[in-house]
């Protein structure tokens, strides 16, 4: 009997486990994005006077991010949480034109300051302090290395990739970077295509982050023409360094639903 209790409670805890283990860890933050993000745009005067965002926030600065057992779920866990900071910025500032405004002096004189809201450390985690870019630039980046990531992370611009309207989960990580590459790939505002005469017009996140995609522009065009359709995928691959590369201006203004548009 003994045994068999000892049998069943095992049973269960693995049950449990692994129930737990396959379970959405950032659902809270998935309910959020589901109400106010729609194409990749933010109802940001909603989202704004939503307490569930601070409450996110609040479970941002109690986790302790090395204890979460995979990398996938790091990764996710480092991803959503420079979105929910970049969002929650937003809204203790709002209304603003663009996140730029939020700079001293500026973005030009900001980024050569070290003054823009990116070098600010308002983000709380595990009770610490840090700023967006050190999340970007000593975390995402350099431990994951995974260039797909630049296709998660959004400054709260138009010209940012997409904002999910889900939290990132370890579970579907790989599924849900690849679909952000392809939306964001496909985007003809932010990167095009001319066939015929082999330019590649694409976003100045390619330009900015060269590195993290190739060692030289037809090394970028190979590794993003996986997210491309088959006939612009075909045309760069098989002579990638017959195209000529330039870079889309990148739209500061701020990645907020318009009213009147849904």
């Amino acid at each position: 009997m003994r045994l068999r209790k000892a049998v069943q409670i095992f049973v269960t805890f693995i049950l449990i486990s692994g129930s737990a283990a396959g379970s959405e860890t950032h659902s809270l933050f998935t309910q959020i994005l589901q109400d106010y993000v729609h194409t990749g745009l933010v109802d940001y005067r909603a989202l704004c006077s939503d307490s569930r965002l601070e409450e996110y926030i609040g479970q941002l600065v109690k986790t302790n991010p090395d204890t979460i057992p995979t990398d996938e779920g790091k990764l996710a866990f480092w991803l959503n949480a420079y979105n929910a900071y970049t969002l929650k910025v937003i809204c203790d500032n709002y209304p603003v034109e663009s996140i730029n405004d939020l700079h001293f002096g500026g973005l030009i004189i900001g980024t050569v300051l070290k003054k823009t809201i990116w070098d600010e450390d308002f983000v709380i985690i595990n009770h610490e302090k840090m700023t967006l870019n050190e999340i970007e630039h000593e975390i995402i980046r350099p431990v994951f290395k995974d260039p797909r990531a630049h296709f998660g992370l959004v400054c709260a611009s138009i010209g940012c990739p997409p904002l999910r309207n889900e939290a990132f989960e370890a579970a579907k990580l790989d599924e849900q970077l690849d679909d952000q590459g392809r939306k964001f790939l496909r985007d003809t505002s932010k990167n095009n295509f001319d066939l015929s005469e082999r330019i590649a017009r694409i976003s100045k996140i390619f330009d900015w982050f060269s590195g993290d995609f190739g060692k030289n522009d037809a090394e970028i065009l190979i590794y993003i023409a996986q997210f491309l359709p088959d006939d612009i995928a075909g045309a760069i691959r098989s002579n990638p360094k017959q195209w000529k590369v330039k870079h889309t201006k990148y739209d500061w203004d701020l990645n907020e639903i318009q009213i009147g548009t849904n």
